[in-house]
């Protein structure tokens, strides 16, 4: 479905991705991990159109995205909940679902208010509560419940659980797990290894802008040497 070739991106003379490649299959949950400042999010702000690449291809169900601008990568059928949540504060909970919703995937059973509200409970109770007196994991839920509300055919979460209490957590993790039940394609940035194995099919390793390792879970949870040095587990 997705497919990065030998991407290049910098700010500037700055530069962060250095032929970076990977790829996503119809229903994958596919990670990107390592450490802070490795170019995991660069990766992804490529991807999505808002940092243009100076070298490289993206395709998207066969469709060239490199270069285009970001609203039409994410009217090709991609979702982004970004670092950091970035929900509109002074809108209602409600009011951030409903603002960007869409059909990009085409399906008749697409993602509707209840839909979401069923996958998070907690929002339907503070449906009517801005996005400002949201707790942290509260802004997450609705930050992927806004981007499920554009019906994308990629869900992309960069730092799906940073700073979350275990809790939610693994609220995040378990709804994860349910849209990949229902084949939905997901790349994720994340620290927490451990949950991503039980959940993820592939993973890729970058350091210092390059793809150092690439498995899966299960040779993910052998390789603790690769772990130690990359990632810090």
């Amino acid at each position: 479905m997705l497919q990065v070739e030998r991407l290049e991106t910098a700010y500037g003379p700055s530069q962060v991705l250095f032929g970076i490649s990977l790829e996503i299959g119809e229903g994958e949950v596919v990670t990107l991990l390592g450490r802070n400042g490795m170019g995991k999010t660069t990766t992804v702000l490529s991807i999505m159109g808002v940092v243009r690449p100076r070298a490289g291809e993206v395709r998207f169900a066969g469709r060239a995205l490199a270069g285009l601008p970001s609203y039409r990568v994410a009217k090709a059928g991609l979702g982004l909940v970004p670092e950091g949540r970035q929900v509109f504060p002074n809108l209602t909970v409600r009011e951030n679902l409903v603002a960007t919703a869409a059909n990009r995937s085409g399906r008749a059973a697409g993602w509707t208010l209840e839909r979401v509200f069923g996958l998070f409970p907690n929002l339907r109770e503070r449906q009517r509560h801005f996005g400002n007196q949201l707790s942290g994991g509260e802004q997450q839920m609705l930050a992927i419940g806004r981007a499920l509300m554009t019906n994308p055919k990629l869900l992309i979460l960069d730092e799906a659980t940073e700073g979350l209490a275990p809790l939610v957590r693994a609220e995040i993790h378990r709804s994860i797990a349910q849209l990949k039940s229902e084949g939905l394609s997901i790349l994720v940035i994340d620290k927490d290894v451990r949950a991503l194995t039980r959940v993820a099919d592939r993973h890729y390793v970058l350091e210092k802008g390059r793809v150092v390792w690439q498995g899966t879970s299960a040779e993910l949870d052998e390789d603790r040497d690769m772990q130690q040095r990359y990632l810090g587990v």
